[in-house]
């Protein structure tokens, strides 16, 4: 019972400090970025601009907003750059539990993940966005002068670029599964309908309510479902977890 007690501590006290150096990585950049606050919001909000009547430009109805809301998002963009630190120290913390030949995906994993989510969020802001609100200006009233709230904004971004991250996440999702032995490419081809529809479910919730942006969600999702599938022919499933799997 000491040995289990010591051992539960130690992992704790490597979890601590695997956080806590995810956690200065992620301030040390915030912290190099502030100086450029303010220009960051402005790269973020002109896929909107763009969209709006010239012109025209945004509210902040809180006292504090205009301050908080570019430092949110400089806090998520030093996150973002800071993402290859957190997803090593998440993969250190898991790798002892790992077979050697386990292990050696670790870095490979890392730099995908890492490109992927950004690749997601850039189809998000350099396509889905100019799209979306373009649809919304042309959809609005004459009678009307669109003013968008700037934490309105902030909310509804955050949102598209963690749906389109997480999305762009899925071939890698399908790798390791397969690489695990959780499932095997025939399973992953019989679920190809429900994940069809779950796509389209999930897109229609995320999303704004035209159908140009659903798809512009639901059939990415599917075809880098396919791909996982696709590369996964290459992956051989490790036999140590495929028993374990079994046995369970």
């Amino acid at each position: 019972m000491n040995e289990q007690t010591e051992s539960f501590v130690s992992h704790l006290v490597e979890l601590r400090d695997r956080l806590l150096r995810a956690v200065i990585a992620v301030v040390v950049v915030f912290v190099c970025l502030m100086p450029w606050a303010a220009d960051i919001y402005d790269i973020l909000a002109h896929p909107l601009m763009v969209a709006l009547p010239e012109g025209t430009k945004m509210i902040a109805t809180g006292v504090v907003t205009p301050f908080f809301v570019p430092v949110k998002v400089t806090l998520m963009l030093a996150f973002l750059i800071s993402l290859p630190v957190v997803l090593y120290q998440v993969w250190a913390f898991i790798a002892p539990g790992l077979y050697a030949h386990e292990k050696r995906l670790g870095l490979p994993l890392i730099i995908a993940s890492t490109l992927l989510f950004i690749v997601g969020m850039a189809f998000c802001y350099f396509l889905v966005f100019g799209v979306v609100f373009s649809f919304i200006a042309e959809f609005a009233p004459k009678s009307i002068t669109p003013a968008p709230d700037i934490e309105q904004y902030l909310s509804f971004v955050l949102t598209m670029f963690t749906a389109f991250g997480v999305t762009f996440e899925v071939p890698i999702v399908v790798i390791v599964l397969v690489r695990f032995g959780l499932v095997t490419i025939a399973q992953l081809k019989e679920a190809r309908p429900y994940v069809i529809v779950g796509a389209f479910v999930v897109a229609a919730i995320v999303t704004p309510p035209d159908v140009v942006s659903q798809l512009l969600l639901a059939i990415p999702l599917c075809l880098l479902y396919e791909l996982g599938i696709l590369f996964s022919r290459f992956i051989k499933a490790s036999p140590e977890r495929s028993k374990t799997v079994q046995d369970a």
